[in-house]
């Protein structure tokens, strides 16, 4: 939970230098030519974002050349951008390849497909950045892609030079920032969490975090927004899990959610840290004032509003393990009725294990005391492969690799699967894994999709991957990446549509949601 990070977009190094390929396109013409290249890097356009860094143009100029200059940007843009688009600014970073605000140079309002932005950059030798960025309109529709292109920039004799693109994303998914920090004086918005009703709404729920960005114990609650059209638009934050006072030690967060078919009802489950009674400061014991409690709250009506929190410590947590909770992201409804939450524990000894709970009587009572499939894994997501087998997902605190386990009798004994430890890269951070009927060029097919930073060594890379065959295997070419920045890398998924996933995921301090569509993502 603890691994921070802050969102930089670069000006890629490989495409700076040139190696390969890249580098053989880079080469001059001739001698001493200047030379200019844009670059894209992997992220969304997102609304309510005053800033989208889409597009980098670089631009070297040999040590004997002087005098060079530029009075315009010279670019394309695709329909729907052009629909969506209300500005595009251009900041110059100099010699700098990170993006970043501080030097304004141009704005260019309602850009055509063809368009040209007035600039003036005199430059020395050297390397030389400038960023192009798009604000999205209010109303803009976050189902169509964006694609920008810089084409040329026109020097001082009025004499367009082209720009050579690197193979790179310029063809960007849209989405929105549904939660920015300092939103509603909140400083940090964090783990995601999100399913779909019958109705077809999506509930999104996630932590509150009004005073900082850190973890329980702290001032948090649970917030939670619905759309009701496939996640273009939303309706205001609600705040459906609240302890009371003294708020400052008295939080809850980290939720799960998951929707009920047979009831028609809406669980959410969270932590409750009554005062130090999180990971660190939780005890043996059931009640609140030693430790932490896994509590749920419902909705009978589609999200509308929602019951008050209740304590089912006494009835899933072992006395003597330290903690109890809930893996945050969502949980399920199997085949046979039951509903099932993912869960973690600290054993006599503080070692982490995930596990489960779950109730076959749709919520009035719940199972747990299940001894988990490994040690030191914490935050973990279950799917039901097939009738009865549940895959328990688990974040592996050894770091490199997601870890998975199967079990046909509901938590009381596990088999390691074929893929633990080895197919599925993770920095030690939470993932997201659902099970959907989605259309699959034509045919409706059972899949499973993953999403989680694909990287061993940082949060970096938010991926989504499909597997057709029921989590045995994760081809490669069967996954789309979502967004390359670092970020705090939580995320979660649901279905929208048979064409369409919805992923809810963490930037840095804020929560953003994406409509992905299945064909973008198996191949």
């Amino acid at each position: 939970m603890k691994k921070l990070f802050i969102p930089v977009l670069t000006c890629c190094l490989l495409f700076i230098h040139g190696t390969g390929n890249a580098q053989q396109s880079a080469k001059p013409r001739q001698a001493g030519a200047v030379k200019i290249f844009s670059f894209a890097p992997t992220v969304p356009v997102l609304k309510r974002l005053a800033t989208n860094a889409v597009l980098c143009v670089k631009i070297y100029v040999p040590a004997e050349t002087t005098g060079t200059g530029y009075r315009s940007i010279e670019g394309s843009l695709n329909k729907e951008g052009v629909g969506a688009i209300e500005k595009l600014e251009v900041y110059f970073t100099g010699t700098e390849p990170l993006f970043g605000t501080k030097n304004l140079i141009a704005t260019l309002t309602s850009p055509a497909t063809k368009f040209s932005i007035p600039v003036k950059i005199d430059l020395g030798p050297g390397w030389h950045y400038a960023w192009l960025s798009a604000t999205l309109k209010q109303d803009a529709d976050i189902e169509h892609s964006i694609e920008l292109h810089a084409t040329g920039l026109t020097d001082v004799n009025n004499k367009i030079q082209p720009i050579t693109e690197h193979r790179s994303a310029f063809k960007k998914l849209s989405g929105v920032a549904l939660r920015n920090a300092w939103d509603d004086s909140v400083n940090s918005y964090r783990i995601p969490g999100i399913t779909t009703t019958d109705r077809g709404t999506l509930i999104s729920v996630y932590d509150v975090r009004y005073v900082n960005s850190g973890d329980l114990p702290g001032n948090i609650d649970v917030g939670m927004n619905r759309s009701t059209d496939g996640g273009k638009t939303w309706e205001p934050m609600k705040i459906i899990m609240d302890m009371g006072a003294p708020h400052e030690n008295n939080g809850v967060g980290d939720p799960a959610i998951l929707f009920d078919p047979v009831t028609k009802k809406i669980w959410v489950a969270a932590l409750w840290s009554k005062g130090n009674r999180s990971i660190a400061g939780s005890k043996p014991g059931l009640s609140p004032d030693t430790t932490g409690q896994f509590v749920l709250v419902s909705s009978d009506d589609d999200g509308l509003t929602w019951s008050a929190p209740q304590s089912i410590t006494p009835q899933v947590k072992d006395p003597a393990w330290h903690l109890f909770f809930n893996g945050p992201g969502n949980g399920i409804a199997m085949k046979d009725g039951k509903i099932v939450f993912a869960a973690q524990y600290w054993d006599e000894k503080r070692m982490p294990w995930s596990t489960i709970i779950f109730s076959d009587d749709h919520g009035s009572s719940w199972k747990g005391k299940l001894d988990g499939p490994k040690a030191n894994t914490t935050e973990s997501q279950v799917v039901e492969t097939t009738p009865g087998t549940l895959m328990l997902n688990m974040r592996d605190n050894r770091g490199s690799f997601r870890s998975v386990a199967t079990t046909k009798d509901m938590g009381g004994s596990w088999t390691e699967h074929y893929t633990s430890h080895n197919a599925l890269p993770d920095p030690v951070c939470m993932g997201s894994i659902i099970k959907t009927r989605v259309n699959v060029k034509g045919q409706m097919k059972e899949v499973l999709f993953f999403s989680n930073p694909n990287s061993s060594e940082g949060r970096i890379n938010l991926t989504i991957k499909a597997s057709l065959d029921l989590g045995e295997t994760w081809l490669s070419v069967n996954q789309l990446l979502v967004d390359e920045r670092k970020s705090f890398g939580y995320s979660a998924l649901t279905k929208i549509d048979d064409n369409t996933i919805g992923i809810l995921y963490e930037g840095t301090r804020d929560i953003y949601f994406l409509r992905i569509p299945v064909a973008g993502i198996i191949r």
